[in-house]
């Protein structure tokens, strides 16, 4: 009897995580044993780093997207349908066309959702980076800057957590090439006692701030914006006023896993930290963004779960156990400017430590970018 396996997203997550299993599985899924289906919503993949890179007009969108069946192996299907509803007591998933779809096994990787009605004033005040009609009002306000004030906000959750500080490097630097640096006065805010919620990160970050004249505040939770005053107004009681303002929204699990009630009120997902497999769901598996892992929510988490989930199913469709553990590694990349970049990586144990930054990493972070297709389908 043929066995199925769902993937409920087709970014990051459910590609890598479906393309490995395909690998591991080729046999099965080639005698017709096993199938490997992938719900999406959309018929184009889009790699979400190139956000930043586009809203600050060093790249267009173009480069950064591909069709969605052009990055599934063969043997792995995509069905171009949401999913309104997981249903675990059914094993079944319920598409927005009406359709359901029993599986054996279910993978969720329905990522994240930036919430740009969570601030009050956020949608018509600030400007984002984080889906692409945002980036690109971005890049309008970038082409069309005349200086003046600049105040970086950040909502959390939220995913890539250090997008944020590259966007001020990088926004810096090419004010200093345009000649208009001494024309802006830039802030970066953020919600804790820190720059980031990482240590090490935070600390190298107040250096590299010292060094470029780059202004920072802490314990800054924005309560509201008034866009036609351009103030920022916070719960701590104090008001800011801003000519062009960087948001970064707050970022909630997929509205399927809310409606599904398979979350927290946020939408993330209780999962097992070793083996992935979501607490209390002995046939679902987690990655991602939709976990509720205290991990940083970026795509080479995505990748580096991947492998682990691909494996624990594949232990389970052979009637094994799932042996597989996850150990909290990430690593990423940090541009520290339009031509110069640093790296972090770590784990559930071990903490970040940046790196000097250089060209050198700049460049391979601009490799990769390149090369992600290519992982997507499990060659790197």
């Amino acid at each position: 009897m043929t066995q199925r396996v769902v993937f409920l997203g087709g970014g990051t997550g459910g590609v890598m995580a479906a393309n490995r299993l395909a690998r591991m599985m080729s046999e099965e899924v080639q005698k017709g044993d096993l199938e490997l289906l992938v719900l999406t919503d959309s018929d184009e993949h889009f790699y979400q780093p190139g956000l930043l890179y586009i809203a600050l007009d060093q790249a267009f969108p173009e480069g950064f997207s591909r069709p969605e069946k052009r990055v599934l192996l063969p043997g792995v299907h995509m069905v171009l349908d949401p999913a309104v509803r997981v249903l675990p007591e059914e094993r079944m998933v319920q598409c927005e066309s009406g359709k359901k779809i029993q599986y054996d096994y279910l993978v969720i990787a329905t990522g994240s959702v930036p919430d740009l009605d969570a601030i009050p004033g956020f949608r018509e005040g600030a400007r984002s980076f984080y889906t692409l009609p945002e980036a690109m009002e971005l890049r309008k306000a970038v082409q069309q800057f005349a200086g003046g004030k600049v105040l970086l906000i950040i909502g959390v959750p939220h995913k890539c957590p250090v997008a944020p500080l590259e966007f001020m490097f990088m926004f810096e630097e090419a004010l200093q090439r345009s000649g208009m640096r001494k024309e802006a006065e830039l802030t970066y805010t953020y919600p804790i006692g820190r720059l980031h919620s990482l240590e090490p990160v935070a600390d190298w970050a107040e250096q590299e701030f010292a060094k470029r004249d780059i202004h920072s505040e802490t314990f800054f939770n924005v309560e509201n914006i008034d866009p036609v005053r351009r103030v920022v107004n916070t719960l701590e009681g104090e008001e800011r006023g801003y000519d062009l303002l960087i948001g970064i929204p707050p970022h909630t699990g997929a509205r399927v896993i809310r409606d599904s009630g398979l979350g927290d009120r946020d939408g993330w997902i209780p999962t097992d930290r070793g083996t992935l497999r979501m607490k209390g769901q002995d046939h679902i598996y987690v990655l991602g963004d939709a976990t509720d892992l205290p991990i940083s929510k970026a795509g080479s988490t995505a990748h580096y779960q991947s492998e682990i989930v691909a494996r624990n199913v594949a232990h389970e469709l052979r009637g094994e156990p799932a042996t597989a553990l996850y150990d909290g590694k990430a690593f990423c990349f940090i541009e520290s400017g339009l031509d110069e970049a640093t790296h972090i990586t770590f784990d559930y144990k071990t903490p970040p430590h940046p790196s000097e930054p250089g060209a050198m990493v700049h460049w391979f972070k601009l490799a990769f970018n390149e090369m992600y297709w290519l992982s997507l389908r499990g060659l790197i």
